[in-house]
């Protein structure tokens, strides 16, 4: 199963998704992030915090979801918006037909920076429930609504 998460800047809320879906889903699934104004680098506080947490960060990077829209795309089963500015605003036209969910958490990052530590924890394990509570289904047999019900269902965690 292949994961397009979405965020606006794709520095911290996606990129977090992403490290923890691809981490944990054993193979499972294929998760990538990007935003729709990336700003091109993954914010600090966020590679500290995946690093101790043992996630590989060699691969993450922050871009623009323009690369998952062309020919040579992957083709995308679903796309989990985390913020809602790009959940409420258009989207591309992806590969395939992906099922769309919003599990929305606040950035941060907006914190004040002495917040930081314990606001990206808190994202860091709201993410992480969210994406336990995934991959708990057999999401590669699930049709389209089902997915869709358990994708809502999840974000409202």
């Amino acid at each position: 199963m292949n994961i397009l998460v979405l965020c606006a800047g794709n520095s911290v809320r996606s990129i977090l998704l992403e490290a923890i879906l691809n981490d944990r889903g054993g193979g499972r699934v294929q998760a990538w992030s990007a935003g729709s104004h990336p700003t091109g680098s993954i914010h600090p506080q966020a590679l500290k915090l995946l690093e101790e947490m043992d996630h590989d960060t060699s691969r993450l990077r922050s871009k623009s979801w323009d690369e998952f829209t062309g020919p040579d795309a992957p083709e995308i089963d679903m796309v989990i918006t985390v913020c809602a500015r790009v959940a409420g605003g258009a989207c591309p036209v992806w590969p395939g037909q992906p099922v769309r969910a919003h599990w929305g958490l606040e950035d941060p990052a907006a914190l004040p920076e002495d917040l930081w530590e314990s606001g990206f924890r808190a994202a860091y394990d709201i993410l992480d429930r969210r994406a336990g509570a995934l991959l708990k289904h057999a999401i590669e047999t699930l049709d389209p609504s089902e997915l869709k019900a358990t994708l809502d269902r999840i974000g409202k965690k």
